[in-house]
């Protein structure tokens, strides 16, 4: 187990070294000056010029690369324009907000996916299989911001079941302290259950809107790998031995099924992680998703950069979880060739 977790993150330094330059690159060609942004609307360009400079913009592009790779080698992502803070602690102060709302949205798509992709391969064919594809059709079909926009409308502005759609927590419940960073479990943790509700309550149309664009992928692959274990010479054997219903799906279809539903969680879980920027606006979470777009509006190469390296590191960990919970569902998976 160790020698492939040490494989593994020797074989992801070349792909992290190239998301780091063409980041780099990509963030730097951007239109826009922010020298000019942050000189104010009414500077010259004698000011822009001296806030070029200040800001290390003056120097030729190698150079600037040079300087940045050495910051980051010591753990520096360098200082955020908009905030003033580095960029670590910006990204730190926010992640949790962020695979929060990533965490629970993924839980929401399995809860439902799952069950009904299997419910569905039980019974191909039939008006269950059919209601299974066109919920995940019609859970696809529309984008989540749209879904979002529509669930608030319904839920908060017609309904009044769910509170306002805006940040983590309501302004008159104390921010518990910080052990997770995730409010849910922090405020549990510290005893406060009415302020665990209220984050909750903020977390459930948010994490619904983006966990509805996960069920597809979800679901047709619970259905078709239960399909193919069902079709298995294994399972006719033990369906002539006179095995139990239950047995046969539970303990030798459904662990067999697992492997192809367990490898695609990780990339479910990395792209909702960096899909949920719209989200984040619609509904004003503080996440990463929010910061990288507030960087890209304003040029700031030192957000943006930062934003994509952790975002690279993150899909590098989950690669990884995904490999380790492969080899505990199916022992018979080995990474060491």
């Amino acid at each position: 187990m160790i020698k492939m977790i040490g494989k593994r993150f020797l074989s992801a330094f070349p792909s992290l070294i190239g998301v780091i330059i063409v980041t780099f690159v990509i963030s730097h060609a951007l239109p826009g000056d922010p020298a000019a942004y942050f000189a104010g609307p009414s500077a010259t360009a004698d000011s822009i010029a001296e806030t070029r400079e200040r800001l290390g913009l003056d120097r030729p592009l190698p150079v600037q690369f040079l300087a940045y790779a050495g910051d980051l080698v010591q753990g520096d992502m360098g200082r955020s324009f908009n905030s003033g803070q580095p960029v670590l602690t910006d990204l730190t102060r926010r992640l949790p907000a962020s695979l929060e709302l990533t965490l629970y949205a993924l839980v929401f798509a399995i809860v439902v996916a799952v069950p009904l992709g299997l419910w569905a391969a039980v019974n191909p064919g039939s008006w269950i299989d059919h209601l299974c594809r066109g919920t995940v059709t019609a859970a696809a079909a529309f984008p989540s911001f749209f879904t979002a926009l529509v669930l608030i409308f319904v839920f908060y502005y017609k309904l009044g079941w769910s509170p306002s759609p805006i940040g983590r927590l309501a302004i008159y419940f104390p921010i518990p302290p910080t052990v997770t960073g995730f409010f849910t479990i922090d405020a549990l943790i510290a005893g406060d259950v009415a302020t665990a509700r209220a984050a909750l309550g903020q977390l459930i149309l948010p994490a619904v809107s983006l966990g509805l664009f996960a069920l597809a992928p979800l679901a047709r692959m619970t259905r078709a790998s239960m399909i193919g274990v069902l079709g298995s010479d294994f399972i006719t054997t033990a369906r002539a031995e006179g095995l139990p219903r239950r047995t046969i799906l539970w303990t030798y279809g459904f662990r067999n099924a697992l492997l192809p539903v367990v490898n695609i969680l990780g990339m479910i879980f990395s792209f909702l992680l960096g899909a949920n920027v719209l989200i984040e606006q619609v509904f004003g979470w503080p996440g990463i998703g929010s910061y990288a777009v507030e960087a890209v509006l304003t040029s700031d190469y030192a957000a943006i950069q930062g934003f994509v390296v952790m975002m690279a590191v993150l899909y590098i960990l989950l690669n990884l979880s995904v490999d380790i919970l492969n080899m505990i569902v199916d022992p018979r998976v080995r990474y060491d060739d």
